[in-house]
């Protein structure tokens, strides 16, 4: 690994006359990162991380996720409410989008806005979870009594032992904190990282459990390229009707060259007067037929040069299938006719028009 650039004295800006003086202080004392002491910083985040997969409370965990499921499973149908105040908070919302992503009704409650109406989403077959460090954050201790009077299941969530949550709560999840990886033990990163791998873990072990199979997932993840690899058909992105390059075999080649490039998708679509797929005839084929037949094409049908064995697909097929059969072997092909079990044209599918759609 290549060493980060040192800052020498040279490089540091200089104080003026007129810098503040805290200012010309922050510039003295100023000091080089290098890469042993990024090393070690890692290092020592690594082994903070480790304590706490050490004594992490499996049994405590597994009640916390069995409970989890049994309120967003059960016929009532509940919702997962996650809560925290700063960075804690910032956590309990990236949690509750990822249960969302997964299928599982849950949302973040601001503890400030909860008191000031929010708080009317809770319902008694809910949950409420409650990240804190300390477990004394004044704001959830505020809204708890609250929360309580609404009739949710409340579990708190913290990385001190004993402390008033863990009083007051229906359930206490403990999360070992060996300390911060801040050199004052204050600010909270190592505490942070714990909750987030805490959190997604147990998303991940729901989502085992609720038997979430991958197309459901898809499901959820329209937009993604995961999701328009399991979801779009090839009926979904195909050309139809009067965006088809068609032609008759008996058509001459050069009668049928504004067909053969205005349609945009390098080819023509070779059917009898019943639409049943004949051949294809492409862009490359013109190149080939003019070099060797020369004045010769004038005289030649689209019948005659045309591939009678072309690669199709149809319409139920999933997209990523027809973008696998035109890249495989021999040859990569760019375009794929769509056509039904009797061999009718109704379409025709171009890898462009399937890289355009995000696969």
């Amino acid at each position: 690994m290549g060493s980060l650039p040192l800052l020498s004295s040279v490089d540091l800006p200089t104080s003026t006359p007129d810098s503040p003086p805290d200012q010309a202080k922050a510039t003295a004392t100023a000091t080089a990162i290098d890469e042993p002491t990024l090393l070690k910083l890692f290092k020592s985040q690594q082994s903070h991380l480790n304590f706490f997969f050490q004594h992490l409370d499996l049994p405590q965990t597994l009640r916390f996720t069995q409970t989890l499921l049994l309120k967003s499973s059960s016929p009532a149908g509940g919702t997962i409410f996650f809560t925290g105040v700063g960075k804690s908070g910032f956590v309990a919302h990236k949690i509750s989008q990822t249960l969302v992503s997964l299928g599982i009704r849950s949302g973040f409650l601001s503890p400030v806005d909860a008191l000031h109406g929010d708080i009317g989403i809770l319902a008694d077959r809910d949950v409420l979870v409650l990240f804190s460090k300390s477990g004394n954050t004044e704001e959830l201790l505020r809204l708890v009594p609250c929360a309580r009077a609404k009739g949710s299941f409340l579990i708190s969530v913290t990385s001190s032992e004993d402390n008033l949550l863990k009083r007051c709560c229906d359930m206490n999840v403990y999360l070992p904190l060996e300390r911060e990886l801040c050199p004052f033990d204050l600010a909270p990163v190592t505490s942070t990282a714990i909750q987030m791998v805490f959190g997604d873990t147990v998303a991940i072990a729901l989502m085992g459990a609720r038997n979430l199979s991958k197309e459901a997932y898809a499901a959820n993840h329209p937009a993604g390229r995961i999701g328009k690899t399991l979801i779009f058909k090839v009926k979904d992105l195909m050309k139809k009707q009067n965006e088809l390059p068609v032609c008759r075999e008996g058509d001459l080649i050069m009668d049928q060259l504004v067909e053969l490039t205005s349609k945009g998708c390098g080819c023509l679509l070779v059917i009898d007067e019943g639409c049943h797929l004949i051949g294809t005839f492409t862009d490359g084929d013109l190149r080939r037929t003019l070099k060797a037949s020369g004045e010769g094409i004038f005289k030649l049908t689209v019948g005659e040069m045309c591939n009678r064995n072309p690669r199709t697909i149809g319409p139920e097929a999933m997209a990523v299938e027809a973008m696998e059969k035109m890249e495989s072997p021999p040859s990569p092909v760019q375009f794929l006719p769509v056509i039904d079990h009797q061999n009718v044209v109704i379409g025709i599918v171009t890898l462009h028009g399937l890289v355009s759609a995000g696969l």
